[in-house]
């Protein structure tokens, strides 16, 4: 038998590591595949379009949301704008296909009140909440060399709110290193498989 797809949806605050997992998954278990979202904000250097985002100017994210072609999409970080596309999520699972994804909080609220009325999607999908100490965000956030100060001031005051939120999550990862937030997630998805019937 078949097992069903999965849809494992991950957040956390910046700098917690949530795009490093999604894209090692991916690379280790050839059955995943990552749900590209999409987003206002310009690419950084080394992004690619339609690889690491869909990137949209505000007018093209306007017009696909007045064609409803969002499942999901809210307003980040004050001016941004990110989002799923329906066709990135809904069409790859009808196909049988194992997807990850990472979004913000608000995403997963989003895709919280479609999966109750969605049977489908509600049984393909597993909410995990990646929490990281707040000296450890910082440092990472300084690390990674993207930011400027206001900018990592501001990612901090959002990442303090995300934390909150980590309790309405159906997993949660207490980050440590790579290596062990990675084995964190396999036993995630050993569980999310024993918890889904076979088709």
């Amino acid at each position: 038998m078949t097992p069903p797809p999965v849809l494992l949806v991950l957040a956390g605050p910046a700098g917690s590591g949530k795009s490093t997992l999604c894209d090692r998954l991916v690379a280790e278990d050839p059955a995943f595949t990552r749900v590209v979202t999409s987003t206002t904000r310009a690419p950084r250097q080394g992004e690619e379009n339609g690889v690491h985002y869909h990137f949209f100017t505000p007018k093209e994210f306007d017009d696909k949301v007045k064609a409803g072609e969002f499942l999901e999409w809210a307003w980040v970080h004050g001016d941004r704008r990110y989002g799923t596309l329906s066709a990135s999520v809904l069409g790859p699972l009808l196909l049988g296909k194992n997807l990850v994804m990472s979004v913000d909080v608000q995403g997963v609220e989003s895709f919280r009140r479609l999966a109750a009325k969605n049977p489908f999607l509600k049984r393909a999908m597993a909410t995990i909440f990646i929490v990281v100490d707040h000296e450890r965000l910082l440092s990472r956030m300084r690390e990674r060399g993207k930011d400027d100060e206001a900018e990592i001031a501001r990612r901090m005051e959002t990442a303090e709110a995300e934390l909150r939120e980590a309790p309405k999550f159906d997993y949660v990862i207490e980050s440590r290193t790579r290596d062990e937030d990675f084995a964190a997630l396999r036993a995630i998805l050993k569980k999310v498989r024993s918890r889904v019937p076979a088709a």
